[in-house]
């Protein structure tokens, strides 16, 4: 019972009023062990599911004066004050038109102020009492909303009348399948409530779930599978594992081995590689490539090292590989790897994404190297543009650049090097594009000079462009 109670009482919560769970957002870092509990004082904060404005409509209506007095004092913050003058509406002008609406107000004047259990409990009362009356009221399905985030705090409180309420609408919901980011189906908000639980207490839930194989439980099952990960546990890597081996839809499947990267130790590990070993699905390698490149396992590393340097494995689940290499890890190690292996490559796809992986490590060899690339003559020219752009990204001195301007003979490496020139904030990139505008013997250089120094909001700028016009 305190476990359905705790899972009703949170699904309320989640299910009118906080943002749906984005099953690829970052985990928070201090979510190491079981799922992180939610900040105290968060829980009354204005859902942003109902209304939270009262608008006076009915300047002829007869309780247009205190409506509007209502209202004032809860654009103040007076709640108390607010919920007051809303039911003072209701009891002396029954019939007006704003009647029923300030009843919804009155039961969220007293769910803002919400210092005790008495206030929750007469907005419980004047939501209610709105059903009953004037269950047409414009702010009906508002009330509604409010209705259950109030029952889901007095559960959180202690009362559990309220929360078994809940858990009885929860399993009243079950006419339709949900979709998978039908987040307002009570089943959903469920399991997005078993964030707020310990993993010991929510992984035998999820493990119902994820045995389940009716039609309406894939929605379901794939929600699970993220939140099993979450818990960070080793129970849960052994979960996904079962969910990777017998789950009958690919979708679970395919998310189950992308979230192994947020389950701790070597298991995990071991599974995506023999994911990569035995799989012909092309979308669930990509996901174990990925895995591999978010887990901390320094085996991890060497299989994507591994996968990177393979002639046996197609050339997409390769240039991932080596692209999470510098991305994700980008140690000096991994620096090294990537220069040792950019000459036994031989695809012209591959050395590109290779460049880009290994400009993402800072190092004065990972710098040299990138110089030497653009300098070389016999690297295709394609490659040597990618070198020399990686290298212009802040990873190499501008002194540096402008020196190799003159070394290029090239005529596109030049206007590669003046564009990447004109990206650069130094003055001194200012200061060389200026003097190639002025100076440089080839008229396409100058003109690309000028071009991009056109972008720019100097006065140096305005200054040569005027000496150019009245020439």
């Amino acid at each position: 019972m305190r476990n359905m109670i705790t899972v009703a009482v949170v699904a309320a919560s989640l299910v009118l009023g906080h943002t749906p769970i984005d099953a690829q957002r970052a985990v928070p870092a201090n979510r190491t062990a079981g799922f992180a509990n939610r900040a105290p004082g968060t829980e009354l904060r204005a859902p942003r599911s109902f209304r939270t404005n009262a608008e006076a409509t009915y300047p002829g209506d007869p309780a247009d004066s205190l409506y509007r007095a209502a209202r004032s004092a809860m654009n103040r913050s007076e709640y108390g004050r607010a919920a007051e003058l809303f039911r003072q509406v209701t009891d002396r002008f029954p019939k007006s038109a704003y009647a029923g609406d300030a009843l919804y107000w009155q039961g969220f004047a007293l769910y803002r102020r919400g210092s005790n259990n008495g206030d929750l409990e007469n907005a419980v009362k004047a939501l209610e009492l709105q059903g009953e009356r004037y269950p047409k009221a414009s702010t009906r399905s508002d009330a509604q909303a409010l209705l259950v985030r109030i029952r889901g705090e007095l559960a959180r409180r202690g009362d559990e009348g309220s929360g078994r309420r809940i858990a009885q609408d929860a399993g009243r919901a079950t006419a339709r399948c949900p979709a998978d980011d039908d987040d307002d189906d009570m089943r959903i908000a469920a399991l997005n409530a078993l964030q707020q639980m310990d993993s010991d207490q929510a992984l035998p839930i999820l493990r119902e779930v994820l045995d389940r194989r009716d039609a309406c439980s894939v929605a379901l099952r794939r929600k699970a599978v993220f939140l099993v990960a979450q818990t960070n546990t080793e129970a849960g890597g052994e979960l996904l594992v079962k969910v990777i081996g017998s789950d009958p839809d690919a979708e679970v499947r395919r998310q189950a081995v992308f979230w192994l990267s947020e389950v701790p130790g070597e298991r995990a590990v071991t599974v995506l590689d023999s994911i990569l070993r035995n799989t012909r699905d092309t979308d669930i390698q990509e996901k174990a490539v990925f895995a591999l490149s978010q887990h901390e396992s320094s085996r991890a590393r060497v299989l994507l090292r591994g996968i990177a340097e393979s002639g046996n494995i197609t050339e997409e689940l390769r240039s991932r590989a080596i692209f999470a290499i510098g991305h994700h890890s980008g140690t000096r190690e991994d620096g090294v790897f990537l220069r040792s292996l950019y000459p036994r490559l031989t695809s012209e796809r591959l050395r590109e994404t290779l460049i880009q992986s290994v400009a993402q490590i800072e190092s004065a060899d990972v710098r040299a190297w990138l110089l030497s690339l653009v300098s070389n003559d016999e690297q295709p020219l394609e490659v040597r543009k990618k070198a020399l752009f990686w290298a212009g990204q802040n990873v190499t001195a501008v002194s540096d650049l402008i020196n190799l301007y003159e070394e290029l003979s090239d005529q596109e490496m030049r206007e590669q090097l003046i564009w990447v020139l004109s990206d650069r904030k130094e003055t001194k990139a200012t200061d060389k594009l200026i003097d190639i505008a002025r100076n440089d013997k080839n008229r396409e250089s100058r003109k690309k000079a000028i071009f991009w120094l056109g972008q720019q909001n100097d006065p140096r700028v305005k200054k040569l462009l005027l000496e150019i016009i009245n020439q």
